[in-house]
């Protein structure tokens, strides 16, 4: 998996102070995305052991309490991006307590594949569906255009 960016304190992406990280890859591409840079599966740089290990590191100082973790991109349900995000979101399961996990995705809930499904068994808030600029509404919360549906599962 590559990422564009880690933001290991952040007050946009979701409720409270958290981790952000924005994976490359998706295949959805929607006219109007804000974030087209990070549409290339080969982008960005690789994920390596050292930015999970600062990512872990952050969600449990002390110092600047996190919230929890989001995650973005490009999309976290990309296939070539679900081992790697299984991974971690298993590992943050284990070592980071009491931290909630909001991810945003153009796939919807329903159309999911099972190894997908195993990532959202894992998080807290799902912000689901392709952006679609005919739609879009600065005024919403999280998310960008109102077909977009935030699930709320743990």
């Amino acid at each position: 998996m590559n990422v564009h960016q880690y933001y290991p304190v952040d007050i946009v992406n979701g409720p409270g102070t958290r981790c952000t990280l924005f994976v490359a890859g998706c295949e959805h591409q929607c006219p109007g995305c804000y974030n087209k840079s990070t549409w290339r599966v080969n982008s960005g740089v690789p994920f390596s052991i050292e930015m999970e290990e600062a990512l872990i590191n952050d969600l449990n100082d002390t110092r600047i309490p996190r919230q929890g973790l989001s995650l973005s991109g490009g999309d976290p349900l990309h296939p070539a991006n679900v081992p790697d995000v299984l991974r971690l979101l298993k590992r943050v399961r284990r070592q980071c307590a009491g931290k909630d996990i909001w991810l945003w995705t153009g796939y919807r809930l329903d159309e999911l594949t099972p190894t997908q499904q195993q990532v959202v068994d894992l998080i807290n808030v799902l912000i689901d569906g392709k952006f679609v600029q005919a739609l879009y509404d600065p005024m919403l919360l999280w998310r960008g255009s109102s077909n977009q549906v935030i699930h709320y599962l743990r």
